[in-house]
């Protein structure tokens, strides 16, 4: 008996993945490769979809995966699939992914030589599979600056610059290290833009980005969709040290203290111009609806949503009411401009 005819050979995984391999090819070569695995089972599309990994990972690799390691200066991870970085590893699947994922749908044409037909299609179908990434974690598919976003910007060269690195960031599904921006990165492209050697740590950068993010806060159904959600499925450093030395999980913190403060402040207002408009047409007296509902909704129990944090010297916004209603004058004039807010508002 022969090797060939020996059944633990022929059964062997190896062999098996020669044979699935070789079934693929048929199949291309006679043109039928995506009609077969749009009505195959899903048994016989997991053997087709094994057999096409086995081929395009080593073309993604020497194509794709090897130059951009070696353009980003990752040398060891050029060198082989074996010693790519964990990051570096998932670009690599990404890429092979959606190269295989080509090749099983668009495979409708008798293809006699399968890599070369992919080798043609690499850049088509790796910038397809990245825009699809993107786009399922909430992301601009193709980043760019809308006309209304350039306009509060005031076409500032730079600033339309940075808006566009960070709706592209914001798809991106890993982090800068501990910090929310890639601010290094960032400081070498607005040294470029501008001629200021600044560096990543200066206050300047962090403004531009303060200024870039309010100018998308004022459409806040966009600021939501594009840069919010994107930001909220990035993946967060597992672990991290605290200052008293202590290791154990942390969460990447993508909105500030501050505009978690504001929101909930905002809220709160909302609130009490429902219940005051609510009080007014009760026939409640103006002044005592205003200065009631304010008591109540932001005189009591707002200094509890402070207790993460450290004392930052800061009165509270319970603490600072008191002091307002305090005063005769004061407490008619934000009568009279609370009042001005609620016949606005309809309330």
């Amino acid at each position: 008996m022969t090797i060939a005819d020996d059944p633990t050979v022929r059964t062997s995984p190896e062999h098996c993945a020669r044979a699935a391999v070789d079934d693929l090819r048929d199949l291309a070569r006679r043109g039928e490769l995506s009609t077969v695995v749009a009505s195959a089972t899903p048994e016989v599309n997991a053997r087709l979809s094994g057999a096409a990994y086995a081929i395009v990972w080593p073309i993604v690799f020497a194509r794709v995966t090897r130059p951009m390691e070696r353009r980003r200066g990752h040398w060891v991870c050029a060198n082989s699939v074996q010693r790519l970085a964990d990051d570096c590893l998932d670009r690599h699947h990404d890429d092979v992914e959606a190269v295989v994922s080509d090749l099983l749908s668009n495979a409708k044409v008798p293809i006699v030589d399968v890599e070369r037909w992919l080798s043609a299609r690499l850049t088509a179908a790796t910038v397809d599979g990245h825009r699809r990434r993107r786009g399922a974690r909430g992301a601009l598919q193709r980043p760019r600056v809308p006309a209304w976003l350039a306009a509060e910007l005031d076409g500032d060269p730079w600033l339309t610059e940075l808006a566009v690195h960070i709706l592209t960031w914001v798809g991106v599904p890993t982090t800068a290290g501990t910090k929310l921006w890639p601010l290094d990165s960032w400081a070498l492209r607005r040294e470029a833009a501008t001629g200021d050697l600044a560096g990543g740590d200066s206050p300047l950068l962090s403004l531009d980005i303060e200024r870039v993010l309010t100018a998308m806060r004022r459409r806040p159904r966009w600021y939501a969709d594009y840069v919010e959600r994107p930001l909220g499925h990035k993946c967060a450093p597992v672990l991290a040290v605290s200052d008293d030395g202590v290791a154990g999980p942390r969460p990447l913190v993508v909105i500030d203290a501050h505009e978690r403060d504001e929101g909930r402040l905002a809220d709160l207002a909302a609130a009490a111009v429902e219940l005051i408009g609510h009080r007014l047409r009760g026939g409640a007296d103006p002044a005592d609806a205003v200065v009631e509902v304010l008591g109540v909704v932001f005189g009591a129990g707002t200094g509890s949503e402070r207790m993460d944090r450290t004392p930052d010297g800061v009165p509270a916004p319970e603490e600072r009411l008191s002091v307002l209603l305090a005063d005769d004058r004061t407490v008619r004039r934000i009568v009279d401009e609370v009042l001005l807010i609620v016949a606005d508002s309809g309330a």
